[in-house]
C-alpha cells in the first residue's frame, strides 16, 4: 500500500493546507484505498487565489511571449518525464487503465510544448489603409484573469488544454479541478511552478460546488473556460452573460457511429469498440450510440457483443487490463439505472446488462461493457448520456436514414463514419451536424493543433485548442497607425 498523497492549494506562489472540510480521494477500484486526501480550499482562499492573479496580470502580459513560452516548454519537459508514475496515480485515482493514464500525461506535456512554441507564430495581422501613410494592424492583448473550470474525466489533459493558451497569451489563471480527482491537478501546477512561472501567475483551488459557484460569480474574474456536465455549463453561460464575461463550455455528447454496410467490418468493430469502452466510455467524445445498416447488423451486432463479453475488466493498474471501473459510486448507481431504465423500454442486450454480484469487481465501482439493442420506439438511452460503458444500438434500412438518426440529438460533439465509398463519405461531411467528423476511426480523439469543440448544444464559444484557442484568450485591437508628414 502507498501513502497517500498529501493535498495543498496554490496560492500566490505558496502551496497551503485547505481550511474548509476534508477531502479525501479513493481509487474507484478498491474504495478503501485512499489515494490523496486534504481538506478543500475556502472562499478566503478563492478571494487570495483571484487578488494574486489580478496583480500580477500586467507584468505577466507585458512578459515576452518567447519567455512565457519557454516556461511552458520546460513544464512539458517535467510532465514528460514523470509520465509513467502519474499515469499510475492517475489510473489509481480516475479508473482509466495504466497505459491510458501514461498516454494521458504525455498528451499533457505535448500540449504544453505546442503552446510554448507559439511565439514562433504570428502575433496579428496587417492590412492595407484606404489613406496614404497609414497601415491598419489587429494586434491581440490577453483577456485577464481566467477562471478555469475542469472535469474528472481528464484530469491532466484538460487542464493542460485550457491552462496552457490562456498562460501563453498572457492571462493569469484561478483553476478549480474536480474534486474527485485533484492529484493530477496538483501535479500539473507544481510542474509549471517548478518550471519558473511567476507567483501568482497560476493559482490551484481544490473545492467543492460553493468555491466553484464563487469563482464563477467573482468580481475578479475577466472570463471563464468550462468542461463538464451540461446543465451546469448553461447556468455558468447565463451567470457569465449576467455579468458580462465571456464563457467558453464544452459540454455534453451523445455521440453517433454510423457503419455502413461497405465498411471494413473488421476495422469498424475495432474502432466502435475503442469508441465505446476506452476510459471506461468517460469521454465526452465517446461512443454511445451505434447506427448499423440490416443488411451486416446480425453479423455485427454479434461480433462487438462477443468482443465486448470477452474485455478484460479489472483494476486499472495491473497489467492487461482493458476497462477499468467508473469514476465513484453515483457515477455507477447512475449508469446501472439507466441500463435498467432502458431494458424496461425494451432495449434488449447484445453484452452486459448486468452487475457484478462477486469479488473485486463487485465491491469497486465496475460497470460490465454493455451493448443494448433497442427497439423502433427509441428508449431514453438513445438520448440521455449516461458517461459511462454503455452502447446503444439500432438497425437501419438505408445511409440516409442512417444520418438521419446520427443527427437525432440535441448534442453535436463528434461522430464517426465507417464506409469505403467516397459519395457517402461526402455526403455524410455535409448531412452530420457536429463539430468533430471521424471517417473510418473512433468518435472520441482530439489533436491540440487544430479545433475541438461541438456543434448544437454541446458547446458555447469559440472552440478549445489550435489557433482557436486564441479567440477566447484574446481579444483584438485594429490600430490605425500613422506617422507625421515624411521627411524623405
Amino acid at each position: 500500500m502507498t501513502t497517500p498523497a498529501q493535498l495543498h492549494h496554490l496560492v500566490d506562489g505558496q502551496w497551503l493546507d485547505g481550511a474548509g472540510d476534508t477531502v479525501v480521494s479513493t481509487s474507484p477500484a478498491e474504495p478503501d484505498v485512499v489515494v490523496a486526501q486534504g481538506r478543500l480550499a475556502d472562499t478566503a482562499a478563492l478571494d487570495g487565489a483571484v487578488t494574486a492573479a489580478r496583480r500580477v496580470r500586467r507584468e505577466w502580459a507585458r512578459t515576452p511571449a518567447h519567455e512565457r513560452g519557454a516556461i511552458l516548454v520546460r513544464a512539458a519537459g517535467i510532465v514528460e518525464s514523470a509520465a509513467q508514475d502519474w499515469g499510475t496515480e492517475l489510473a489509481r485515482e480516475e479508473g482509466k487503465t495504466k497505459p491510458e493514464g501514461i498516454g494521458e500525461v504525455l498528451r499533457a506535456a505535448q500540449i504544453l510544448r505546442y503552446y510554448g512554441n507559439d511565439a514562433d507564430r504570428d502575433a496579428g495581422e496587417v492590412f492595407s489603409s484606404p489613406r496614404r501613410g497609414e497601415r491598419i494592424l489587429v494586434t491581440r492583448k490577453p483577456i485577464g484573469v481566467v477562471g478555469v473550470i475542469t472535469p474528472f474525466n481528464f484530469p491532466i489533459a484538460i487542464p493542460a488544454w485550457k491552462i496552457a493558451p490562456a498562460l501563453t497569451y498572457g492571462n493569469t489563471v484561478v483553476w478549480k479541478p474536480a474534486g474527485t480527482v485533484p492529484l493530477l491537478a496538483m501535479r500539473l501546477a507544481q510542474a509549471l511552478t517548478d518550471a519558473g512561472l511567476p507567483d501568482g501567475v497560476l493559482n490551484l483551488v481544490i473545492g467543492d460546488r460553493t468555491v466553484g459557484n464563487g469563482l464563477v460569480e467573482h468580481p475578479g474574474i475577466d472570463a471563464i473556460t468550462f468542461t463538464g456536465s451540461t446543465g451546469v455549463g448553461r447556468r455558468i453561460a447565463a451567470a457569465g452573460a449576467a455579468r458580462g464575461v465571456p464563457v467558453q463550455a464544452e459540454m455534453g455528447g451523445k455521440n453517433a457511429a454510423v457503419v455502413l454496410g461497405d465498411a471494413d467490418l473488421e476495422l469498424a468493430a475495432e474502432q466502435v469498440m475503442f469508441g465505446a469502452f476506452r476510459s471506461t466510455g468517460q469521454k465526452c467524445t465517446a461512443t454511445s450510440r451505434l447506427i448499423v445498416t440490416d443488411d451486416i447488423a446480425e453479423d455485427f451486432l454479434a461480433e462487438l457483443g462477443k468482443r465486448a463479453d470477452a474485455l478484460n475488466v479489472g483494476n486499472p493498474v495491473q497489467d492487461g487490463t482493458e476497462m477499468g471501473p467508473v469514476v465513484d459510486a453515483a457515477a455507477r448507481a447512475s449508469i446501472r439505472a439507466g441500463i435498467d431504465r432502458a431494458i424496461e423500454q425494451g432495449a434488449l442486450p447484445v453484452a452486459g446488462g448486468h452487475e457484478y454480484s462477486e469479488g473485486a469487481l463487485a465491491t469497486g465501482y465496475f460497470v460490465p461493457p454493455t451493448i443494448l439493442e433497442l427497439p423502433s420506439q427509441l428508449p431514453d438511452v438513445w438520448r440521455d448520456e449516461l458517461f459511462g460503458p454503455v452502447l446503444a444500438a439500432r438497425r437501419v434500412g438505408s445511409a440516409g436514414e442512417a444520418f438521419a438518426l446520427a443527427n437525432d440529438s440535441e448534442f453535436g460533439l463528434s461522430a464517426a463514419i465507417f464506409t469505403q465509398d467516397l459519395t457517402r463519405t461526402l455526403d455524410a461531411i455535409d448531412d452530420i451536424d457536429v463539430g468533430i467528423l471521424h471517417i473510418n476511426s473512433e468518435s472520441a480523439g482530439a489533436d491540440p493543433h487544430v479545433p475541438f469543440g461541438g456543434a448544437k448544444k454541446s458547446g458555447y464559444g469559440p472552440k478549445e485548442q489550435g489557433r482557436s484557442a486564441r479567440e477566447f484568450f484574446t481579444h483584438t485591437t485594429t490600430v490605425y497607425l500613422r506617422g507625421g508628414q515624411s521627411t524623405i
